[in-house]
């Protein structure tokens, strides 16, 4: 019988060229990202991780054992059995663990100065956070999961066939189910956190305000953008351009981070939730039988109850499922928006190439004098009068406001494109540049507010002749927001641009809140009806396609024409379903208010539509505006 040669390499032979890499052996501490990943690693493989630096003494170690036991820490061969610690390939000498160090040989639990074999198949590490996206959060706690659970029963009793008060009510447990995320993941609350999650509720009372549909939508789509704004908590451009998104990027993702920690929570609190849903029972089983008792006693307590509580019949079940799912779906996004929102801010632009001051600056000095020569055309115009202007032109009073308008509206907006692309250009080389760069973009800036001042004068003019309409009024609060977004340009050119990408958001946002508050309709009725009381002039069946908004200023005209505005207005507001107060607007509260105490006459002649060719020369009386 022979004797089997020792496999055990000589300590100072180098490893072998093919031996695969040391993957478990010892594993340094790469980030705090993956402490927790390693360290579980290291649990498992009954191994201890060390990094010792280059000019520092290692550590003193054990002395390995004699053999190395099995179990969870012994390496095992492919689907087989263990693997011989003579099978391992010796390290170099001074090797701690399988790696070169200055301390001399050290042993490694795999024998001494041998590599760790490689497995393949061992725990995953956790994998380190992305750069927008940050690590997995903790579980939600128990607020945050009641906050989602009363979303979804807000939407799906309070969401109907208005919008109202509902969407506020609806707004402030999501609202909860955000702050208690963010709480538990440990994030403070900043001044402007609570800046936008101000305004976002104070958009959400244009709705409770106002009956018109379009400044709605508009109120709901820049209530939406606040509180991605609020999630996110960035403060550059995009985290103002992107926060929105990071909402849709969280349903997938906390659909699954919710349903992971109802999960845990509910199995911890087995013996605590059977009490809490026997509790909540016996409640609602008192106010139902208690509530129907009282309710068929007294007539007037039956009204009370039936304004105050939601109707639910079978007919709106689909309708109230549907609701349920999207409260639920908009809840999970903010909470696990509030508790790990996307890192806008890491996105970095690098800046263009700087030009030279001579190839920068002549294009827009050229610009600069166009917009000086038009301006000194509109001051002439200002001060001359529009009459020997329309005289020198031949163009009609019409032609002259109208289409002036849009050109000089578009004008503004290719100017603020303008602006940005010569600042990503911008020569930057110190501080003459500087001063070149804030004279002549602050010049431009000058000049374009003459043509917003001439662009608004136009549309007064044009209003003032031929009545307000909902295009002429949003397109003229449009232009006097881009007037102060270039005032704001003005302002972070003097004192830095840190803040600009806050302050147009918040111009925007108040802007937004502004018109939803003073309720478009009406004031378009209102000048359309001083405009009748000045000039005789009106366009009713204009008027008749207006919201509840309009009823008050409407219900000044005399008869036929008060009727003739209304009819509309009435054969709506009587073919709606009773809506509960949480769905009515105070716009519709008080028209029907004002129809209740003062009808509409069903006999009365409205003719066709006023706006033909004896007030407006451009008017084709042969041709139809309102036709489909």
């Amino acid at each position: 019988m022979t004797d089997t040669p020792s496999a055990e390499p000589p300590k100072d032979s180098p490893p072998p060229k093919d031996s695969p890499p040391p993957t478990d052996g010892v594993e340094p501490k790469a980030t705090a990202s993956d402490a927790a990943g390693s360290s579980t690693s290291e649990q498992a493989s009954g191994t201890t991780s060390e990094k010792a630096a280059p000019s520092q003494q290692p550590p003193a170690v054990a002395a390995a054992p004699t053999a190395a036991p099995t179990g969870a820490g012994q390496p095992t061969a492919a689907y087989g059995g263990a693997v011989p610690t003579a099978a391992v390939p010796a390290g170099p000498v001074g090797a701690v663990g399988g790696r070169p160090g200055p301390g001399g040989p050290v042993p490694g639990p795999y024998g001494p100065g041998a590599y760790p074999p490689y497995q393949a198949w061992g725990p995953p590490r956790k994998p380190a956070p992305s750069k927008l996206r940050p690590a997995e959060p903790a579980r939600p706690t128990v607020a945050t999961l009641w906050a989602i659970l009363a979303t979804a029963l807000f939407a799906s009793l309070f969401l109907g066939a208005g919008a109202g008060v509902n969407l506020l009510l609806v707004a402030v447990p999501a609202t909860l189910a955000g702050a208690f995320a963010a709480r538990a993941a440990g994030r403070r609350l900043r001044p402007w956190t609570l800046v936008w999650a101000i305004g976002g509720a104070a958009l959400l009372v244009v709705p409770a305000l106002s009956d018109a549909g379009w400044p709605t939508f508009l109120a709901i789509v820049a209530a939406l953008g606040l509180t991605g704004f609020a999630l996110h908590g960035g403060r550059g451009w995009p985290s103002m351009l992107l926060g929105p998104v990071g909402l849709f990027d969280s349903v997938g993702t906390g659909m699954v981070w919710t349903w992971r920690g109802a999960r845990e929570r509910a199995s911890g609190s087995q013996g605590r939730l059977v009490p809490v849903l026997r509790t909540v029972l016996i409640a609602l089983g008192l106010l139902v039988v208690f509530g129907a008792l009282f309710a068929g006693a007294d007539a007037a307590f039956a009204d009370l109850l039936g304004s105050l509580m939601p109707d639910i019949s079978l007919v709106q079940a689909p309708w109230r499922i549907l609701c349920f799912i999207l409260g639920l779906f908009g809840a999970l996004a903010v909470a696990r928006t509030g508790a790990a929102p996307l890192r806008w801010d890491r996105l970095t632009f690098s800046p263009g190439r700087a030009r030279g001051r001579f190839e920068w600056a002549l294009p827009l000095i050229v610009l600069n004098l166009l917009f000086a020569a038009f301006n000194a055309i509109q001051l002439a115009v200002l001060f001359g009068g529009y009459d020997k202007v329309l005289r020198e032109t031949g163009l009609t009073y019409s032609e002259y406001a109208r289409q002036g308008f849009w050109q000089l509206l578009w004008a503004t907006l290719l100017t603020l494109g303008v602006i940005g692309l010569a600042l990503r250009w911008a020569p930057r080389n110190g501080a003459g540049d500087r001063r070149l760069v804030r004279g002549v973009l602050g010049t431009l800036c000058v000049l374009t507010l003459v043509v917003v001042a001439s662009a608004l004068r136009r549309m007064d003019l044009y209003v003032d002749a031929y009545g307000l309409t909902r295009l002429r009024i949003s397109v003229a609060a449009m232009e006097i927001w881009l007037g102060v977004a270039i005032l704001l340009i003005m302002a972070a050119g003097i004192w830095g641009a840190r803040m600009l990408p806050r302050a147009l958001a918040v111009s925007a946002a108040g802007f937004v809140l502004a018109f939803g508050v003073i309720r478009p309709d009406a004031v378009i009725a209102q000048q359309n009806v001083e405009r009748y009381e000045r000039l005789d002039k009106i366009d009713v069946r204009y008027l008749r396609g207006l919201s509840a908004d309009a009823a008050p200023a409407l219900d000044r005209l005399p008869e036929p024409l008060r009727s003739c505005a209304l009819r509309d207005i009435a054969d709506e507001l009587q073919d709606a379903e009773e809506k509960s107060w949480y769905e009515t607007s105070l716009s519709e509260a008080r028209a029907r208010d004002i129809l209740a105490e003062r009808g509409v006459r069903r006999s009365a002649a409205c003719g066709g539509a006023t706006r033909d060719e004896q007030y407006d020369p451009d008017a084709d009386p042969y041709d139809d505006p309102y036709a489909p």
